[in-house]
């Protein structure tokens, strides 16, 4: 006996530490949301928690696990078995039909000159009653046992069994049907990307991740979300542990949306109205926060809404990586084919390792210096003459003609024959230079100036030609220059030798 007491102690001790090691381990994640879905949130300390949960049974029945829900299916019948049956037995008691059965089986000489009418056929005892009590309640019916016009209380418990039996059935096939096509049981078969990935998507830092679904039947009006889940102190010093922040995201940079007909890239842009726009790969590493995804629609097959859930911690967000292209398309059958084992699978990228707003300031003032480093060889004389004939465009880092296309342009609306070449010399001899992020640039101007002045020399002679098979017509003449105008004010492109931002971080 002290032996089986102290095997008892000893796995009540087992299973104590296996809990405390269970929660421990969630309390290192420190996750609000778990990778299959469910919420690591505990409700403690709620006043009269058993009596509103009773009150709202059905829905605490839904909820409960199959164990308890089966539980309660089988207490349910057998209480109101062994309640009406004792009714039964009751009824037979008061009204002398065990007695009667009794002395009709034991001693039969003590009611020969006597009458009964039993209410209840055949019940003698208690378990008589009780199986009387399930054939009535299920409308078995075997035969031998069977109510009389005998007694009225008995024709009022009949009814009241036949319509609490079917209350009964009815509301626990509803619990069990609930529990069986419950939507959340069709969110096991969305799928999350284990890992989300940043790279660069049309020279945009962008948060990815990827959904996709098992089954045939499509989801209808399906959208994702995305929240940020991290502390915040406001203004006024109040610490908000968990803040929440929307992310906007959209299938392929679009909407939230989706044609959720095979794996979906999702993708949320680090600009400058993201939570993410001050993260660097290194601050990645050390902040803590949650991104919590959650995908919803409507099941095709069913009609109801569900919605799937996951969640990446800053370890599970890879940079400077890719996701692999899981659909290709079958010439055999003609069809297109999802492989789900490349679905978490990643390749690498370049990637600048800095934040998007260092990455933007950086943008920003490369082009603040080439400006600049502009300016000082104008105002050095460098390009005094070309100044007068030239106009030099707006570098605006926005539009397509600024540092991306990493072009210098010139209008000349008329240029001396010779003289581009002639002024920019001094430029191949001197050039200019300007510092950005601590590094000295020498942009290298690469025209070919003989080819340019060969240009303008043909233009020059071809209108020569027209004016002398004019026979020297004045208006003819005016016609010729303001076409060599025309001809001459077209734009020129200088090329110089472009940095790439990226490489700066």
């Amino acid at each position: 006996m002290k032996r089986l007491m102290t095997w008892e102690r000893d796995l009540v001790d087992a299973m104590y530490e296996y809990r405390q090691t269970r929660f421990s381990s969630r309390r290192i994640r420190k996750r609000v949301i778990f990778k299959h879905g469910d919420c690591n949130v505990v409700q403690g300390n709620v006043a009269k928690r058993r009596r509103r949960y009773l009150q709202d049974i059905f829905t605490t029945l839904v909820d409960a696990q199959w164990r308890w829900t089966l539980l309660v299916f089988a207490c349910s019948f057998l209480i109101s078995w062994a309640f009406f049956g004792l009714i039964w037995w009751t009824i037979a008691y008061a009204h002398g039909d065990l007695e009667w059965i009794d002395n009709r089986d034991n001693r039969p000489e003590l009611i020969q000159n006597m009458t009964h009418t039993m209410c209840v056929t055949e019940v003698r005892s208690f378990i008589s009653a009780f199986l009387y009590s399930i054939e009535t309640q299920h409308t078995i019916g075997y035969g031998n046992r069977f109510v009389t016009e005998e007694c009225p209380e008995a024709i009022f418990t009949i009814c009241l069994q036949c319509i609490t039996g079917v209350f009964i059935q009815a509301f626990m096939v509803g619990i069990v049907f609930a529990k069986l096509s419950r939507p959340k049981k069709r969110a096991q078969t969305l799928l999350f990307s284990r890992n989300a990935v940043i790279c660069h998507r049309d020279g945009v830092p962008c948060l990815m991740f990827r959904v996709g679904d098992m089954r045939k039947s499509h989801i209808i009006e399906a959208h994702v979300r995305a929240q940020l889940i991290r502390k915040k102190v406001t203004k006024e010093g109040e610490v908000l542990p968990f803040y929440q922040q929307e992310l906007k995201v959209g299938a392929d940079g679009g909407e939230d949306r989706l044609m959720f007909i095979w794996p979906t890239t999702i993708v949320h842009k680090i600009d400058r109205h993201s939570p993410l726009y001050m993260l660097s790969a290194s601050d990645m590493l050390k902040e803590r926060f949650e991104v919590v995804c959650m995908l919803e629609g409507v099941i095709e097959s069913t009609g109801m809404t569900t919605q799937a859930r996951s969640s990446y911690l800053p370890s599970e967000i890879l940079w400077g990586h890719r996701f692999v292209n899981v659909v290709s398309f079958r010439k055999e059958t003609g069809e297109y084919e999802v492989d789900y084992t490349l679905f978490n699978n990643t390749y690498d990228v370049d990637t600048p390792l800095c934040s998007s707003k260092e990455l933007d300031d950086l943008k920003e003032e490369y082009s603040k210096n080439h400006k600049a480093g502009l300016d000082r060889a104008l105002s050095a004389g460098l390009l005094k003459h070309i100044s007068s004939v030239a106009s030099v465009d707006h570098m605006d880092p926005a539009s397509d003609e600024s540092l991306d296309s990493g072009r210098l342009h010139t209008r000349s609306n008329s240029i001396p024959n010779g003289a581009l070449a002639t002024e920019l010399e001094p430029l191949n001899n001197n050039t200019p230079s300007f510092t950005v992020g601590g590094s000295s640039i020498l942009p290298s101007i690469t025209t070919n100036f003989q080819s340019i002045n060969e240009k303008i020399n043909s233009t020059n002679g071809s209108s020569t030609h027209n004016n002398n098979n004019n026979n020297g017509s004045n208006i003819n003449h005016s016609s010729s220059n303001t076409s060599l105008k025309a001809k001459s004010s077209r734009r020129l492109s200088i090329k110089q030798d472009q940095l790439p931002v990226d490489s700066l971080c």
